[in-house]
């Protein structure tokens, strides 16, 4: 038996949300998208009961792009998703799984077992934390409930445990339904709508916030009050008397503000670019288009996957290290400190690679772990090997950009092949070539392979820069990346229902139902 005869039997029994049997009105359509961003940011801001305020968020450095909240039900966010995804494209990209993405039957096995694999995943992802020492129970709860249920101490301990772990099961497979509902009742993905969510909430904190982590006296944590507080109680004088590119530039967030605005208007301005293919249909004369290709024909999205493989190798290295294995690396806290895992994490700002930044950030971290017990102070990189980490960061965003760029696109549907069939079943053909889908596959061919390929390699620069640079809010370059091109997309999306409801011809050439 193949794969997919092993696997089909499985898919049919997942629970789905059943797809709109006609047209979903465009109303509708907003109302169930803005019903499930409300109902994300419910979930977001409820606690996980029985979790110890001692727990360690594995994944804090990449929350604004895995969506997700730290202590609450939304703790592994898009990560089981996104994660399942990287796993099944690469084993289809590799022929382990032989699978052709132009069918559309294993077009349907390769989405359902990407469901089956979420499962999976949500296990895989929160039961290393749990049972590794990173979501600690509250002790407290624990020997309540050893008096209650008659249980010994560790077993109210394991009952508490056990909780949790439902709890972050329950929340994982919400947001793969929520998911699914945006994804066949709604405008665009879910998994990008909750990225635009979790950056916005972000920046809107990194601009706004008033939250003092230093204590009273100390600069607040949003730029705007943070300036208020360097005018009226430093003196701005003094900002600018000793070190003030720093002052200024770095702990003022001024380099934040200006990369943030610097990348949004990047972003806008390459989603607009692009190469336009005329088109012209077959029956009705007068009747023409043009299909664009876009410079990121694949969209931002396969850099959630490389950031996604970054941070299951640096959850990988920080339970190993936890178990004594340190081959690959140390770790204080969930930072990467030496070895290969210090290499292979990813750059969110300057402290990551400006070197008196570094040392600096070494420093604070040497001073937060003083008093922890068997503490070795960890070395300060040196120049060089910030070289390396900078380098392999490049290599990684570049390069898993341009090979995720093309598993994508060939798992989505969005290649020469399936885009020729589109194209000739609505009736469209490319003027000057034959009425048929081999022409308009050539033509496709010729572009949709090598935009592709660039349009990976691009985003996974531009994503390089921003990281390098900083965000506001600590959304992080890739944060910002994914959610204004989200919105731009969704901007599109928008446009496109609009114009579906104005013009109902106009369904069948665009896609929809």
């Amino acid at each position: 038996m193949t794969f997919k005869d092993t696997i089909e039997p499985f898919l049919k029994r997942l629970p789905a949300v059943s797809r709109p049997e006609g047209h979903v009105h465009f109303k509708k359509k907003l109302g169930w998208t803005i019903g499930i961003l409300l109902l994300y940011f419910a979930l977001s801001n409820i606690p996980l009961f029985g979790m110890s305020a001692e727990s360690i968020d594995l994944f804090e450095q990449y929350r604004a792009f895995f969506a997700g909240a730290s202590g609450s039900l939304m703790l592994l966010g898009i990560g089981p998703i996104v994660t399942a995804s990287i796993v099944l494209q690469l084993l289809v990209g590799a022929d382990v799984i032989k699978m052709d993405m132009s069918d559309p039957q294993d077009q349907a096995i390769f989405q359902g077992a990407q469901k089956l694999l979420v499962f999976v995943m949500i296990v895989l992802e929160s039961l290393p934390q749990i049972l590794g020492g990173y979501i600690l129970p509250d002790i407290g709860l624990a020997t309540m409930l050893s008096a209650d249920f008659n249980l010994s101490p560790a077993g109210g301990i394991d009952l508490v445990i056990l909780i949790i772990f439902v709890q972050i099961f329950i929340g994982g497979t919400l947001v793969l339904f929520m998911d699914e509902v945006v994804s066949k009742w709604g405008i665009g993905s879910g998994v990008g709508l909750f990225i635009v969510a979790g950056v916005a909430q972000s920046i809107v904190t990194g601009l706004f916030s008033i939250t003092r982590p230093g204590g009273p006296g100390s600069a607040p944590v949003g730029l705007l009050p943070k300036w208020l507080f360097f005018t009226t109680d430093v003196g701005l004088g003094n900002l600018f008397a000793d070190n003030a590119f720093q002052n200024v530039f770095i702990d003022g967030g001024i380099l934040a503000l200006i990369s943030t605005v610097l990348i949004f208007l990047m972003v806008v301005y390459v989603e607009s670019t692009r190469i336009e293919i005329p088109l012209a249909h077959s029956a009705v004369r007068g009747a023409r288009g043009r299909f664009p290709v876009k410079l990121i024909y694949a969209s931002v999205l396969p850099m959630i996957l490389v950031r996604a493989l970054q941070a299951n190798i640096q959850m990988v290295g920080l339970l190993l290290f936890n178990k004594g294995i340190t081959i690959f690396g140390e770790f204080r806290g969930s930072t990467a400190t030496s070895g290969l895992m210090y290499y292979l994490a990813p750059l969110n700002s300057p402290r990551d690679w400006i070197p008196s930044l570094v040392k600096q950030n070494f420093a604070d971290i040497n001073t937060q772990y003083a008093n922890t017990t068997g503490f070795v102070p960890v070395d300060v990189p040196a120049t060089w090997q910030i070289g390396v980490h900078v380098f392999a960061d490049a290599a990684m965003l570049i390069f898993g950009g341009i090979i995720f760029a093309l598993f994508w696109v060939e798992t989505t549907g969005m290649n020469a092949k399936n885009t020729a069939h589109k194209i000739h079943d609505s009736g469209m053909q490319i003027p000057g070539f034959r009425r048929n889908v081999d022409s308009i596959e050539r033509v496709m061919n010729r572009y949709i392979p090598r935009v592709t390929i660039i349009g990976g390699a691009f985003i996974g620069l531009l994503t390089l820069v921003a990281s390098l640079l900083g965000t506001l809010g600590g959304a992080g370059g890739t944060g910002l990346l994914l959610a204004v091109s989200i919105v731009y997309r969704l901007y599109e999306d928008l446009a496109s229902e609009q114009m579906m409801e104005m013009h109902p011809m106009m369904r069948q050439f665009l896609g929809g139902n």
